[in-house]
């Protein structure tokens, strides 16, 4: 039976053409991933797919099968929250916080390719994540912040 490795635990894929948001959220509890707009839009429901960012309300459970998921609740460890979401909670970017999982995974995906980008290539990598409430500013700065975290713990 093919299987998916989320946040680090392998599970059972249930046949049918369930999208992974919904395996995730329905099958897996796992709250993180937001639905928004379910056209792969918004940015609400991101997940990292082998550490690459992608919209989960589009991606069909089983083309993803054997691969590494990792959403908002896998970044944390036992001990500490991820350097991003602790900038995010620093620099208290989050208004509603429905962005904010997009958002979190958005920016853990540029980390990971860019250490310490720039104000403009944050901008171009949030630039499809949706914020209603107007934290832009905030978001921007949590990610710098998280930059120079990650940049200590080094």
């Amino acid at each position: 039976m093919p299987t998916l490795n989320v946040n680090g635990h392998a599970h059972v894929l249930p046949g049918g053409g369930a999208t992974l948001l919904h395996l995730l959220r329905n099958d897996l509890g796992l709250n993180g991933p937001k639905f928004g707009c379910g056209l792969g839009e918004c940015g609400a429901c991101t997940v990292l797919v082998d550490g690459v960012a992608a919209r989960a309300c589009v991606v069909p459970a089983q083309g993803v099968a054997g691969r590494d998921i990792t959403t908002l609740e896998g970044l944390r460890t036992a001990d500490a929250l991820h350097p991003v979401q602790q900038a995010f909670l620093d620099t208290q970017a989050a208004q509603c916080g429905y962005c904010l999982n997009g958002m979190v995974m958005m920016a853990v995906a540029l980390l990971q390719q860019n250490p310490q980008p720039t104000e403009n290539e944050i901008r171009a990598q949030l630039a499809h994540n949706l914020c209603r409430c107007g934290t832009h500013v905030e978001i921007l700065r949590a990610v710098q912040r998280a930059g120079v975290l990650l940049a200590e713990s080094a």
